[in-house]
Order: structure tokens, then sequence, then C-alpha cells
């Protein structure tokens, strides 16, 4: 994997960007017309840079974190930002996982794609985002709420339950090792 990607700022349309919180620079917000930021972590203060407003929704990267509380208000804001002829950039820590989410969330109400073609449209722009699996049963839920149909489904795996689109990445991989302790007829599983 390209270790840069993760200081990249992604292009994802001409009004909206995605990245780590590492990449948040002001200098490179500026460059970019950048202005509003939407910062989806619990640790990172917001940018600090005159004439960009921001915006932070405090949520755990966690598949228990409901993130789907913020998808229209997000996709709602950067849609009204974009009419203002302004432009967005969603950040969290990796840029990997929520401010993934949250623009997939974007581009399915706003661009009208289906779940799928959202991700698949986002991952072109920004290889290295990964959804939780909580999170993207949230996006599925979403998709229904939209469309009524689910272009993604959760499906069982070695590793648990994924999204289809990770079927194939997922292939090979094996479920976490268990330690055995085994005395007579008698084995324990911790």
């Amino acid at each position: 994997m390209d270790l840069n990607m993760f200081s990249q700022i992604a292009h994802i349309t001409e009004h909206l960007f995605l990245s780590s919180a590492g990449a948040v620079k002001s200098d490179r917000v500026k460059n970019l017309g950048i202005t509003n930021v939407i910062n989806c972590t619990l640790e990172i203060p917001n940018i600090e840079c005159q004439g960009v407003e921001t915006l932070q929704i405090f949520v755990e990267d966690a598949p228990h974190a409901r993130l789907e509380m913020y998808f229209d208000r997000c996709a709602d804001k950067i849609h009204q930002v974009s009419q203002k002829g302004g432009r967005t950039l969603v950040h969290c820590m990796a840029g990997v996982s929520r401010s993934a989410t949250l623009c997939i969330a974007y581009m399915m109400k706003y661009k009208r794609m289906s779940l799928k073609q959202a991700y698949d449209y986002i991952k072109k722009r920004r290889p290295v985002i990964r959804p939780n699996t909580g999170f993207w049963r949230q996006l599925i839920e979403f998709e229904r709420r939209l469309f009524g149909s689910t272009s993604v489904k959760m499906v069982s795996s070695s590793i648990g339950p994924i999204p289809d689109v990770y079927k194939e990445e997922t292939r090979n991989m094996e479920p976490p090792m268990k330690s055995h302790v085994c005395m007579q007829e008698t084995c324990i599983i911790s």
C-alpha cells in the first residue's frame, strides 16, 4: 500500500475533497479553495483558517458508532456549500472509514448514485478507503431509505460478516487465531 495516499487530499468532485487529519494544513486548504471543513474525529481540533467554516462530528471509528445520524446533515451541508460556489473537505483520522462513509452518503443522496457506485467512484479517487462493517450496515439502510433497494449486501466470510464489495480482498484472510489448551478430553478455547 502506498503510504503517501494517507497524506493525499483526494479530489472527489469539483466541490468535495476527502483526506486524513494529517493532510489538513491551512496552506493546502487555501490553495484548494476549500471553504468548509467537516471534521469527524473525537480527538483532532478543528482547523483554524480564516474564511473556512468548520463542522465537527464527534463519532468514533467503531462498528457500533451511530454515524448514520449525521448522513443527511453532512450531505445537506456539502450540497449547500457547493450551491454557494464553495468547496468542502471531509476528514477523519486516516481518511479511511468515517470521512469516506460521509462522502459516500453524500454521493448517494445528491448524485443519485447507488451505494456500490458511490463506493467504487470514491475508491478510485482515494484507494485507501475502507468503511468499517457497522458503517456499511448503516449505508445499506440509508440506500434502502433513499432508493427502496440495495446494491450492496453483507455476506459471511472467514473473518465475519463483510460487505460483498470486500469479498475478493478478504478471500485469503484467516480468522483470528484462538489459543487452545487441551488436557485429556477437555479442551479450553480462549
